[in-house]
């Protein structure tokens, strides 16, 4: 179930795409191109600080760059895994959250369920930021942005097709963050409520934002974009719909005749990791169209951005 927004708080948490205006993405984007550009200059930002990572999902990218991130700011990174544990053995998330907020300076969390990553920003006296929840994805929507930016040298007035499960939180961070900063965004998916966006989401976001907002279920959707960006169509947690989707999906695979439906300088993202040849071809993942690499890489870029404006340093 997609969750409205709530009031704006006093702490500075990003638990979801909605804790972040459109403005404070720009500003977030502007740290992170200064950073990456020129990282020595910052390379002592982060001294004495220490961020924390929780995993109930383990992930290859989310830890290492964030920690990579943490410690080229000059900065500490722990991690721990919980996977099939829950963050707690015999207290509440709220006191062990708590707790941590005495040890560290930010939480970063990759939870299994949003309602838990609610409670921890509810409990925590530090900035905790989404790692991912089956909801919404904003650090990766950061570097989206961010590799967006770099490769189009501006966000507004372009178009991106999201091809796949619109019903996943990378659809929903998209959704949010790209319409944000005047992107329009098609979403071109299966024509099942559960693949598609929730509806709920795309009127909230056709009113709040510059960039428009639509919903396909043809490919003809990607016709004239300047992005086609996609991701697996089984996440973790899904194994038991695995028949159904592998009957629903392969039609919006993205190979090289649907990328031809789009323009010629369009480029290729996918949030990784891929199945290769089954939601993307080989052939179009490693072709010059593709910045799946760039766009991997930006994660750190784009987080080390967000622990600065975060913490204001």
């Amino acid at each position: 179930m997609w969750i409205l927004p709530k009031e704006e708080s006093t702490m500075k948490h990003v638990l979801s795409d909605w804790d972040l205006s459109p403005e404070q993405v720009t500003q977030i984007l502007h740290i992170s191109e200064k950073i990456k550009s020129k990282p020595s200059l910052y390379k002592h930002t982060m001294e004495g600080k220490t961020l924390i990572m929780l995993f109930e999902l383990a992930s290859l990218r989310t830890r290492i760059s964030f920690e990579a991130g943490m410690t080229q700011l000059g900065g500490h990174a722990i991690m721990y895994g919980v996977e099939n544990q829950g963050f707690s053995r015999s207290e509440t998330l709220k006191d062990g959250v708590a707790v941590l907020s005495r040890y560290g300076d930010i939480i970063m969390a990759r939870v299994l369920k949003h309602d838990s990553m609610v409670e921890m920003g509810e409990a925590s006296t530090v900035p905790v930021i989404n790692g991912m929840t089956e909801l919404y994805h904003p650090c990766q929507n950061l570097a989206d942005l961010l590799t967006i930016k770099e490769k189009k040298g501006k966000l507004e007035g372009l178009k991106i097709a999201y091809v796949g499960d619109g019903g996943c939180n990378t659809a929903a961070s998209t959704i949010i963050g790209c319409a944000g900063q005047g992107i329009d965004v098609t979403v071109v998916c299966p024509d099942y409520p559960e693949y598609s966006p929730d509806p709920a989401l795309v009127v909230k976001a056709n009113e709040a934002f510059t960039g428009s907002v639509n919903v396909s279920h043809s490919v003809e959707g990607v016709v004239d974009v300047d992005i086609i960006y996609n991701d697996v169509w089984v996440s973790a947690g899904m194994e038991e719909e695995k028949k159904k989707r592998m009957e629903v999906f392969p039609k919006f695979q993205v190979n090289a005749a649907l990328v031809k439906k789009a323009k010629d300088d369009c480029f290729v993202m996918h949030c990784l990791p891929a199945k290769r040849e089954v939601e993307i071809t080989s052939e179009v993942m490693d072709s010059p169209q593709s910045v799946v690499i760039d766009q991997a890489e930006n994660r750190m870029h784009a987080q080390k951005g967000l622990m600065v404006w975060i913490l204001d340093q």
